[in-house]
């Protein structure tokens, strides 16, 4: 029984976990996968391609099938969201 309270009073905590884990996951993806071919210059430069946040997603997509990553929708959104967070940032 004490294990059944534990658990709920930990479901709250919990709730509130998932941008963090996100932010987290986009990092680790872009780390260990994007940045390994290009670096983020491609993110900073002048010329750049991608305008808009659905571009934005549009590129992880293809990036992701170009190198076969099998990512889930998550995986590519917190990517998305990484990136525009930390370099685009998109409204």
């Amino acid at each position: 029984m004490k294990r059944f309270f534990k658990t709920v009073a930990l479901v709250p905590l919990l709730a509130t976990t998932p941008p963090l884990q996100a932010a987290d996951t986009g990092k680790a993806l872009v780390d260990s996968n994007c940045t390994s071919c290009h670096g983020d210059a491609v993110y900073t430069r002048e010329n750049r391609r991608v305008k808009t946040i659905e571009a934005l997603n549009k590129q992880v997509r293809r990036c992701e099938l170009s190198l076969g990553l099998k990512w889930f929708d998550a995986d590519i959104d917190a990517v998305t969201t990484y990136l525009n967070d930390n370099y685009y940032h998109f409204k």
